[in-house]
């Protein structure tokens, strides 16, 4: 015999063994994972996935805590209430604003809560909560300019930075002549201001207020976008009503209980915290 039949001989003889062997360890260990899952099952709590485009203070944003950079906001609080009410665990994925209701009818999120305002076109996409929270909108600029862009007819042909796929956009789209940066993170377009790449942008207001408070040199103008505020809502599957049911009781106990409110005064404090 070569040493390959007696390698294969040996092989053979050592799975005869294991197979002998294995019935009795087969039976404990199916067992034991019987066992571990049962006992498991519990703590093993489901996810709740949220999206957001984590650039929109005091709504959703980056900060260090305790050494670790955390996605903060009273979005989030909102969402962790959420999620505490289903029983699940939070997590939060941070993605450009323009990827969001794609992602959330891929099955990929569970809920979009990102400043989501409730338009025609995405009531037909995606289930729509009730709706949470008002806010105005702003025009920010360079101090230098804060006189120049002081009314909404001085905009007239300007360069305006703008966050694609939002509502400001859509605003912005509306002014005569006006030159359109438009770009998925609120971050960028103040870079954009900063550099003199765009004259000015329109933002949500406790928005504009975090950036003017955190960035030298730029300010909010009189400058007032008039738009027909809906408010902003929390976007779930289409079809997913359980989920969306869910959504708005916690909703409304948080109305009831002041707590957005509590929320949004914490969370823009947060972020205009160094």
């Amino acid at each position: 015999m070569n040493k390959w039949g007696k390698l294969s001989m040996g092989l053979l003889l050592a799975a005869g063994l294991l197979a002998g062997c294995g019935s009795n360890n087969d039976k404990n260990n199916t067992a034991a994972s019987g066992d571990a899952a049962a006992t498991n099952a519990p703590a093993a709590a489901k996810k709740l996935i949220m999206g957001t485009s984590a650039d929109f203070p005091p709504y959703e944003f980056h900060k260090m805590v305790d050494g670790q950079d955390t996605i903060v906001g009273f979005d989030i609080e909102i969402a962790k209430e959420i999620a505490a009410d289903l029983g699940q665990e939070l997590e939060v994925k941070d993605l450009p604003f323009d990827s969001l209701l794609n992602e959330l009818a891929s099955g990929r999120i569970d809920m979009v809560i990102s400043g989501l305002s409730p338009t025609p076109e995405r009531a037909e996409a995606v289930g729509l909560s009730d709706i949470y929270y008002k806010a105005e909108q702003a025009v920010v600029v360079r101090e230098a300019d804060k006189d120049k862009f002081a009314t909404m007819d001085s905009l007239k042909g300007a360069k305006i930075g703008i966050q694609t796929g939002s509502i400001q956009e859509d605003i912005a789209k509306g002014i005569e002549g006006a030159q359109l940066t438009s770009l998925s993170k609120i971050s960028e377009i103040v870079l954009q201001l900063q550099s003199n790449r765009v004259d000015a942008s329109i933002m949500e207001g406790p928005v504009a207020k975090s950036f003017v408070k955190n960035v030298k040199g730029l300010v909010i103008t009189d400058a007032k976008p008039e738009v027909e505020d809906d408010g902003y809502v929390i976007g779930v599957k289409k079809g997913n009503t359980e989920l969306l049911d869910q959504v708005n009781k916690t909703l409304g106990r948080l109305n009831s209980e002041g707590k957005i409110d509590e929320f949004v005064t914490a969370a823009s404090e947060l972020a205009e915290s160094k």
